[in-house]
């Protein structure tokens, strides 16, 4: 009956990784602070149907996938994920990545996990520099992606 237990409650969004497919694996790149985006909305189109007055039809055209935002505190070890992202700002050289997020149980074990496809960065930002405060300074990453599929 045990095994059945861990199914009684929603699961908790705090525990995860993030892993880019193509940049060299480095643990600095793993973790994140949040990460927030997955997200997809059906476009609709309005159709009047000749003869019906009293509504509009909304007909579904298509798939609009939303930008995916990873936050985390910056780093002072070398960084491929930045490295990646400097080359789009400065170069303009854009290589889109498949990344993977994973949602994980409290034993490290995949409960969830989210291909997502096609992604370049589109936004680098850092947070504030602020002397009256002791706080983390904060860098974000807004990515773009053709889309996202849910894998488990």
């Amino acid at each position: 009956m045990a095994l059945f237990d861990s199914f009684k409650y929603p699961v908790s969004g705090f525990h995860f990784v993030v892993y880019f497919n193509g940049l060299l694996p480095n643990p600095v790149d793993l973790s994140f602070q949040s990460v927030s985006g997955l997200s997809v909305t059906v476009e609709t189109e309005p159709f009047a149907e000749g003869g019906e007055n009293r509504f509009v039809h909304e007909i579904p055209k298509g798939l609009k996938f939303s930008t995916l935002t990873l936050k985390r505190g910056l780093k002072s070890a070398p960084s491929s994920l930045t490295k990646w992202c400097e080359d789009a700002y400065e170069s303009f050289a854009f290589k889109p990545l498949n990344l993977i997020v994973m949602l994980l149980s409290e034993n490290h074990i995949p409960i969830k996990t989210w291909n997502v496809v096609g992604a370049y960065p589109i936004k680098y930002e850092l947070g504030e520099f602020n002397a009256e405060t002791n706080s983390i300074l904060i860098e974000t990453l807004e990515l773009k992606y053709n889309y996202f599929k849910a894998l488990i």
